[in-house]
This record gives structure tokens, sequence and C-alpha cells, in this order.
């Protein structure tokens, strides 16, 4: 298994608190995730998830050139939550 320089679970860890969100459970198959956490009634989800979003495809896609060559800058990550 590739060691990354942060996985993706701890960089949502590390982010989460600047926006009062709590991660409960989080669970992955090969092409998904699925994350239960808690959130603070003023959280802003929708830039929380985006900023995780355009986080996580920017460490995918070092640690997997070939994402970006097949990906570029459209099409991976690139609908936003909103």
């Amino acid at each position: 298994m590739m060691q990354y320089q942060i996985e993706p679970k701890q960089f949502f860890e590390r982010i989460s608190p600047d926006y009062k969100i709590e991660v409960i459970e989080w669970n992955h198959d090969k092409d998904h995730v699925n994350i239960l956490f808690k959130a603070h009634s003023k959280s802003d989800l929708s830039k929380f998830i985006n900023t995780y979003k355009s986080a996580s495809s920017r460490l995918l896609k070092k640690n997997f050139h070939r994402l970006k060559a097949n990906f570029g800058r459209i099409g991976f990550g690139r609908n936003r939550f909103v």
C-alpha cells in the first residue's frame, strides 16, 4: 500500500475543527468514502465540503500522477456541493 504525506481522513480531521465539524464515522471503498459527521448549526457546510474536495483532489493528483494526466483541470472533483 502506498504511503501518502497525509491521508484523506487525516486531512478531513485537520480542517474540520475550523468549521466546527466532528467526524463520527469514516468508511471507504475503492471509489468513494462515506463520512458521518456532526456539525454546529452555524457551520458553513458547503464551504467546508468544497474546501475538502479541492484539497483532497490535489492530494490524489499529487500521489497518483496518472489522475492528473487523465483528468487535468476538469472533470475530477468538478461538481461543487452547494
